[in-house]
């Protein structure tokens, strides 16, 4: 997805993470199930990605046809997406897969330590994800089963399920979308999407500092306490060492960075300048 399409995704994502905090799998469930009508006809997709109509008009007729059978929420995030811009009638099917398995992963992420193995619902859900994908390239046969045409929707989860036994709900529920509803592409290849979606969001609450030379136990304590504060949760705080930083300190949690060094550097330089 590229270009005015996924300027929309974006646009989309940013407005969903308001709502993540108290998501639940309802409502992705609600958004894959918005996803299989869209896909189910070709009319529609057109409809929604006709450049030719309104925004509100498209808007409007995600609203007459789902209000009242989804959630409020779902219904609002559909019609949001239909008025928005798409290069292609696919694209919207892809942004809505998108948002429905980002749901998903932030209730795992939403999730308390789970107490018997101290890792994190992130962590569980990508272990699941790992899983199932390692079961499924360990077996032709059930490839061959997952792939066939003829087998029910059904069929396929169950087979799926019974691969992962003890896998968290959050993983059945992408598992499960991706066997029956893999749209086009190999169910393996769709759970490693999802797999990479839960990676990326995982990776905004790792912090990996770099300083120039090594933490004490109590420099430690204040720099996690600090950015915990700064983020508002806990960081997993990864401390490298690296002698040729300037200003002391770079630190970088998920696509932002905070970098003391650049402020050192032209310090550095404007002495330098003056001679």
């Amino acid at each position: 997805m590229a270009g005015v399409s996924s300027e929309s995704l974006t646009n989309a994502l940013e407005q969903l993470e308001a709502k993540l905090p108290l998501a639940s799998l309802q409502l992705a469930k609600d958004l894959f199930g918005i996803l299989g009508t869209v896909d189910s006809s070709a009319g529609l997709r057109r409809a929604l990605t006709d450049p030719s109509r309104s925004g509100e008009e498209k808007s409007a007729l995600v609203r007459q046809l789902f209000s009242g059978k989804v959630s409020a929420d779902a219904a609002e995030i559909a019609s949001g997406l239909a008025g928005s811009r798409w290069a292609s009638a696919r694209d919207i099917g892809d942004a809505l897969e998108t948002l429905a398995a980002t749901v998903v992963i932030a209730v795992a992420e939403n999730k308390s330590a789970v107490s018997a193995s101290g890792i994190t619902g992130l962590e569980e859900l990508e272990n699941d994800l790992f899983a199932f994908n390692q079961a499924v390239a360990s077996s032709h046969e059930v490839q061959r089963a997952l792939g066939e045409s003829q087998a029910s929707a059904a069929a396929k989860v169950n087979l799926a399920e019974r691969l992962v036994p003890g896998a968290s709900p959050e993983a059945l529920l992408l598992i499960g979308q991706a066997v029956s509803e893999p749209r086009g592409i190999k169910p393996s290849k769709l759970v490693e999407n999802f797999a990479k979606l839960a990676a990326k969001r995982q990776h905004r609450w790792i912090a990996t500092v770099s300083v120039t030379r090594p933490l004490t136990e109590a420099q430690a304590s204040r720099l996690q306490a600090g950015l915990n504060a700064l983020y508002g949760r806990e960081l997993k705080v990864n401390a490298t060492v690296d002698p040729t930083l300037i200003g002391g300190i770079r630190v970088q949690v998920g696509d932002e960075v905070l970098d003391a060094s650049v402020v050192a550097r032209l310090s550095e330089l404007r002495r330098q300048l003056a001679g």
